[in-house]
């Protein structure tokens, strides 16, 4: 919300409506003794940071092809172009799908809490749980989908010596860098009580809810 106040930016509806139900969900959470603190990140400081920190994962995997096979096949066609794109466009769909999935068996509410959508700015689709879940909980969901579309693929891609598969590997891998990012974010986090973790209905990242443990 900050972020985009600040730059005079308006909420959408559906963030409207997330932020309604997540103002409910904290007024309800205090009363019952839990605090809450922003885990957010900034668009520009996530973006820098996932190239960071997953280039040389992307790079290891590429690393690893190049032993196995050898080199790299030949250039891609114009129509190979194309299937790449095509590809990668169900990728990042499925990639959501992913999370959703995950958090969609973790939480409470099950698959309620999950909404799906597109920021058609960015031409960008996004998973979002509208519950708190237990940290094991947000971190598979959030690792869940680079896992398997890029290190998985990338696997996939050393053994078949696929080119494109690897192409796509390493997309998946630099792609799934923001949620890496927001991994990291909660993994350094020390809650000095019981926590658990929510979506932010509308910034990129989390918040964390904590009390002290009852003795």
């Amino acid at each position: 919300m900050k972020q985009k106040e600040k730059k005079g930016q308006q909420l959408t509806e559906a963030e409207l409506r997330r932020k309604a139900r997540f103002e409910k969900l904290t007024e309800d959470m205090e009363r019952q003794g839990w605090m809450t603190h922003n885990l957010t990140i900034g668009v520009v400081k996530a973006n820098i940071l996932s190239f960071v920190v997953m280039f040389p994962f992307a790079l290891a995997v590429i690393i690893w092809y190049l032993v196995v096979n050898d080199s790299l096949g030949h250039n891609l066609s114009v129509w190979g172009l194309l299937l790449m794109v095509a590809m990668l466009i169900v990728l990042f769909v499925a990639h959501e799908g992913i999370h959703g999935l995950v958090w969609g068996l973790c939480a409470p509410s099950r698959f309620r809490s999950i909404e799906f959508g597109v920021i058609w700015a960015a031409l960008a689709p996004y998973c979002t749980c509208a519950e708190p879940m237990k940290k094991w909980q947000y971190l598979l969901g959030s690792a869940m989908p680079t896992l398997v579309l890029g290190f998985g693929l990338g696997a996939v891609a050393v053994f078949t010596g696929v080119d494109l598969l690897l192409y796509l590997s390493v997309l998946m891998i630099l792609g799934g860098g923001g949620d890496f990012c927001i991994i990291l974010k909660l993994l350094t986090y020390r809650p000095k009580g019981e926590a658990v973790y929510c979506d932010h209905p509308y910034e990129l990242g989390l918040v964390a809810f904590e009390r002290p443990v009852k003795s």
